[in-house]
């Protein structure tokens, strides 16, 4: 018995389109920020599985849900409405404890999330799939399939999203920490040349320098960093 690789049409479209979610994972990986990195996927997700359009809905403080990448319009109302019908796949993805991956084969016919497939279905949509973008810590949002026709996801379909995802969630988290190390620490550079300031104009220390802009923070129920910048700008502290 002779064994090897299989060959013809379907394994030469199995192989590309293994090729073709490779290259997608590696030009997520090198993005340089945030931004960058959901306007890419969001762009990917819709060649990734043959959709329509593609969408990221991140999570945002206070329970407030955003679109933070869309490749139309529709896709921007259809998160819009899962928000204001408190119901849809895009909103099980980020809200649920248990990750899954959460399907609509046909928004006329969904009995899940009847009210929200209805309306999209006025839209044009009549698939949708969703995906958390999580890793083991954090669930940052959801990634998001949309079709005009219906049952357009099989489980191949659900496979490469769930491989994007993930590691599009592991590139998301990669960024925003070296986003947020970056705003901190333009925000102590941003306090100590505030405090430089006071120290020279009223002839007092680092300490006391500091105090003032910590009183004001507080008094005006302001971020540190909001004063200092303030500071800087007007070249005054509030009010004086």
């Amino acid at each position: 018995m002779t064994t090897g690789s299989a060959s013809g049409p379907h394994s030469r479209e199995r192989r590309d389109g293994v090729l073709d979610l490779a290259q997608t994972v590696l030009a997520v990986h090198e993005t340089t920020d945030s931004e960058e990195t959901i306007e890419r996927l969001t762009a990917y997700s819709r060649t990734a599985v043959g959709c329509d359009d593609g969408g990221v809905m991140m999570a945002a403080p206070r329970n407030n849900y955003t679109t933070s990448g869309a490749t139309s319009d529709a896709v921007v109302r259809a998160h819009e409405l899962q928000v204001e019908l408190d119901e849809g796949p895009c909103l099980a993805a980020l809200e649920e404890e248990h990750e899954a991956i959460y399907r609509v084969t046909d928004t006329l016919t969904d009995e899940l999330w009847p009210k929200w497939s209805a309306e999209v279905a006025e839209l044009g949509y009549r698939s949708v799939m969703s995906v958390p973008l999580s890793t083991k810590t954090r669930r940052y949002g959801s990634l998001n399939a949309y079709a005009r026709r219906p049952d357009a996801f099989d489980h191949d379909d659900m496979a490469v999203m769930l491989v994007l995802a993930r590691h599009a969630a592991a590139s998301l988290a990669a960024t925003l920490d070296i986003e947020g190390l970056r705003r901190a620490v333009d925000a102590r550079k941003m306090i100590g040349i505030a405090m430089g300031m006071i120290m020279e104009r009223y002839g007092i220390d680092a300490d006391r320098a500091f105090d003032v802009l910590r009183r004001l923070s507080q008094a005006e129920n302001r971020k540190l960093r909001e004063v200092a910048k303030d500071v800087i700008e007007k070249r005054r502290l509030t009010g004086s």
